[in-house]
């Protein structure tokens, strides 16, 4: 049905629940739709594809386009179980059969340009398509040469793994190519970056894989910051179960004043020159630092690496009627990660929704959480929900609202995390993709 009332905040929370996307209407190519109520949503990830569906349920007479250039779509979140040998590549990906079921016009192609004036997007294939509002969700792009010797040619041979799919694949590849005894050199970025506690999930699983099938050979992690997310929470779970601090070490981390630093990287001989040593052959992963997607560079929607949005509605500050979510956007103290994504789409469909409709939204909150493996039955969490300081015009988490794994959880309670990080999984792509 149509809806003829501001949704309020009681509504919007528990539309956010995912209760309502579960049951989006269906058959919406025959619902009549008012001329102009349409939106334009670039990016078929976490950010688009929530969007999507839920400005689909919240009103069924917009038309919606999803614009994304690969009909297969694989998710950056739990890629790390592919390389560490725990899933399959096909386990984390997913189609778009089901979002264009729901009456949500899926268009395969690349946006080449915004043009924020005429209201229109540009794709690589010609087509010009008009918007009353456009939802931006590109992702990331890399910053390549801020690693000495690295480039986007580089990545075909040393991966960077932080896009997923071929990358994915090609590193896991390496790994089980690797000879016992060989050395898996990870290049963590410096902040702000997508997923902050990826790096190190990533050593753990590699770590786990190592253990069981190449035992003589060690992760070694090359910091390009002081510190990390959940630092001494990854770090108890090394010393438990891959030797930290020991001379027996399958994990090695090293901060960027003592001895993370990178000199040089030789992709065609496989050589990394670190501040600390020389290391040829291996694995490498090289994790370049990181700014907004292509699309939001050349739709001037930038302000530096990241793109400057309103917090209630996730607006764009530079272009009115474009709205950014996820990781391209400068969510100041959200950090960026795939429940962030599906938060802020959430946000900014419930306002797009009210907007396009000539109502005023009102401010509702944002959730983050955020789990990470350190072995298949050893997870554990950090939450918070996030609202807007209009004073110093930042995100910033609600005192008491979150909390993160106790260190002196037990071995059941770390258990549990793991399953609800696998559960949280299945709920997010049935969210998105199901």
């Amino acid at each position: 049905m149509t809806r003829n009332k501001t949704l309020n905040r009681r509504e919007f929370v528990v539309l956010g629940t995912g209760a309502a996307v579960s049951t989006a209407v269906t058959g919406m190519p025959s619902i009549a739709r008012a001329a102009g109520k349409s939106v334009v949503i670039i990016g078929g990830g976490c950010g688009g594809t929530t969007a999507a569906r839920y400005i689909a349920t919240l009103d069924p007479t917009i038309e919606v386009t999803l614009i994304e250039p690969k009909k297969t779509y694989h998710t950056c979140f739990m890629s790390n179980e592919v390389i560490g040998g725990v899933r399959n590549i096909n386990q984390i990906a997913f189609g778009y059969e089901a979002i264009a079921n729901r009456g949500i016009k899926v268009v395969h192609d690349t946006v080449t340009a915004i043009d924020a004036d005429k209201k229109l997007v540009m794709t690589s294939e010609g087509a010009s398509i008009p918007y009353e509002r456009c939802i931006v969700s590109p992702g990331i792009d890399f910053k390549y040469e801020a690693i000495p010797g690295y480039s986007a040619e580089a990545a075909e041979i040393v991966p960077h793994a932080w896009k997923a799919g071929p990358q994915t694949a090609l590193l896991r590849k390496q790994l089980e190519e690797m000879p016992d005894g060989g050395v898996v050199s990870i290049i963590a970025p410096p902040n702000p970056f997508r997923c902050p506690p990826g790096p190190y999930e990533r050593a753990s699983l590699i770590a786990q894989y190592l253990k069981t099938h190449k035992p003589k050979s060690k992760v070694l992690i090359f910091d390009q910051k002081e510190t990390h997310s959940k630092r001494k929470l990854f770090q108890q779970a090394w010393e438990r179960l891959y030797g930290f601090n020991t001379g027996n070490a399958i994990i090695e981390w090293f901060p960027v004043t003592l001895g993370g630093g990178i000199e040089n990287l030789d992709a065609s001989t496989m050589t990394l020159e670190t501040d600390l040593e020389s290391l040829e052959g291996g694995v490498i992963n090289a994790i370049p630092p990181q700014m907004a997607g292509k699309i939001a560079h050349v739709a001037g929607l930038v302000d530096g690496d990241w793109c400057p949005v309103d917090k209630t509605t996730f607006e764009s500050k530079i272009h009115k009627g474009i709205h950014v979510v996820g990781d391209a956007a400068n969510a100041t103290t959200m950090p960026k990660s795939g429940y962030a994504a599906n938060s802020q789409a959430k946000v900014a469909a419930y306002a797009v929704v009210e907007l396009i409709n000539d109502r005023d939204p009102e401010e509702v909150p944002f959730m983050n959480v955020c789990y990470s493996l350190a072995g298949s039955d050893y997870g554990f969490t950090v939450a918070a929900i996030y609202q807007h300081n209009k004073e110093k015009d930042v995100l910033q988490g609600i005192e008491g609202s979150g909390g993160l794994t106790p260190m002196d959880a037990s071995p059941l309670y770390l258990k549990r995390e793991a399953d609800y990080a696998h559960s949280w999984y299945n709920n997010m792509t049935n969210e998105m993709f199901g």
